[in-house]
């Protein structure tokens, strides 16, 4: 396994544990280069505050929970506005359906149990969760982890819902000029995978390319030359809602468990 990675250089779009991640591809004797995809992650207080005197003042009749550490901002917020009885008793009062483990975690710790689950960990899993859900004419909120969830949104709307979208978190895109960078190590072949660690990075690229008239080739590079290495299901998830299709993936989400993966995949190739 040490040498897996043995003449493979990898990019990495995370700016979180770059160093950490580098350090695992040159111990499977790859190459690693920083590249991240996004800027920095903060906590919006202005839109927890809206998103929750939101929710409370019109009680939906479905509320769709994706991040454990959402869930526990929006509490931490509603305490700060001596909402939190309230919040807990709207959130006791509607179904909640679930994605991931962590939020069913969250959820636990205050009492709660979500009636629908997503069977993957992935936004498409909670959307097969409602599918036998007459939805017309309900409420939905919508709580994201500052990354849009389109599919879901639309699919609720195409449903007859009326839907709230509460983002407690933010990201912002990297410094000017690191998207072209990693877009011209792809498109000019000078790196064999990207490792993604979350949605947004993969959203960023995509968009710069958009701009720039080349989302086509981009896609087309992934899909010849240049390997797409994802942590997980919803950063997966991002990458095939713009048509990337292989996509290496560990079973479990975990930064080590992704490289370890690409080193599988990669010595699969050439033996």
């Amino acid at each position: 396994m040490a040498e897996q990675l043995q003449g493979i250089t990898v990019a990495l779009a995370g700016p979180r544990k770059a160093e950490e991640m580098a350090k695992l591809v040159q111990n499977m004797g790859g190459t690693a280069l920083h590249r991240p995809a996004q800027g920095t992650v903060f906590l919006d207080d202005e839109a927890l505050r809206e998103g929750i005197t939101a929710w409370t003042a019109h009680p939906p009749d479905l509320a769709i929970l994706t991040t454990g550490m959402g869930l526990e901002a929006l509490f931490d917020m509603a305490l700060q506005m001596k909402l939190e009885d309230r919040f807990l008793g709207v959130l006791s009062a509607a179904p909640i359906a679930a994605r991931g483990y962590k939020t069913v975690n969250a959820l636990k710790k205050r009492g709660l149990q979500p009636e629908v689950r997503d069977d993957d960990g992935s936004t498409a899993g909670v959307i097969r969760g409602l599918k036998g859900w007459d939805l017309r004419g309900k409420s939905v909120v919508v709580q994201l982890h500052g990354d849009p969830a389109p599919h879901l949104v639309s699919w609720l709307k195409d449903a007859g819902a009326s839907v709230l979208q509460v983002e407690p978190y933010r990201h912002t895109p990297p410094e000017p000029g690191a998207l072209a960078l990693l877009y011209d190590d792809i498109a000019q072949g000078r790196v064999d995978a990207v490792a993604f660690t979350s949605a947004p990075q993969f959203r960023f690229l995509a968009q710069y390319a958009r701009e720039q008239g080349t989302l086509q080739e981009l896609v087309q590079a992934f899909a010849d030359k240049v390997l797409a290495v994802s942590v997980g299901r919803i950063t997966s998830e991002s990458l095939k809602d713009e048509g990337i299709t292989r996509i290496v993936m560990p079973e479990h989400e975990r930064m080590g468990s992704m490289f370890v993966e690409l080193g599988k995949y990669i010595a699969a190739q050439r033996y």
